[in-house]
């Protein structure tokens, strides 16, 4: 008679590694979340640079969501090209052409967030392998890249806000 063979367990670590990233690429952590920070934006400050600061809310906005696009793509897709740096991360220009183009960006990040958390939530990714495409890169570092990067630009985006007197 065969002798049964014990599953293998899930690492208890793992499952809250998964759980922490879940929670940065949320937002989790940070002074304001994706949504806080993006919603009643009145459109008419949406393209302007306030004195001193290099970028609009729609720069930084389409700045986050092309960020976000290519390092999940990257982190997903082997047949997969970045844009050109620099000029491949930013908008060509400094407002949105209509409320439809915002709106379009936001839903956008939020259906690569909600991508880049379920790559992550997969118990079948592996975390800490190298993406055999990348030059060393690992899911687990593309995702807090992510987490990191948006949590720097949402912050100067908070301070285009202030200084348009368009933050609470």
């Amino acid at each position: 008679m065969a002798t049964k063979r014990k599953a293998p367990t899930q690492d208890p670590h793992d499952k809250q590694l998964r759980e922490h990233l879940i929670y940065l690429l949320d937002g989790g952590g940070a002074h304001a979340k994706f949504g806080d920070v993006v919603t009643d934006v009145p459109e008419n400050l949406r393209g302007v640079k306030p004195d001193g600061l290099p970028h609009s809310a729609w720069m930084l906005l389409e700045h986050l969501r092309l960020a976000q696009w290519d390092i999940l793509e990257f982190s997903r897709n082997p047949k997969h090209e970045s844009p050109k740096w620099p000029e491949g991360y930013w908008p060509e220009s400094d407002a949105p052409s209509n409320a439809t183009a915002w709106n379009k960006s936001i839903q956008q990040f939020r259906k690569d967030s909600k991508a880049m958390q379920e790559l992550v939530a997969n118990p079948k990714t592996d975390l800490y392998a190298r993406i055999p495409w990348g030059d060393g890169q690992t899911i687990l570092r593309e995702a807090l890249l992510v987490a990191d990067h948006n949590a720097y630009h949402l912050g100067q985006l908070v301070d285009v806000r202030r200084l348009l007197g368009a933050w609470k």
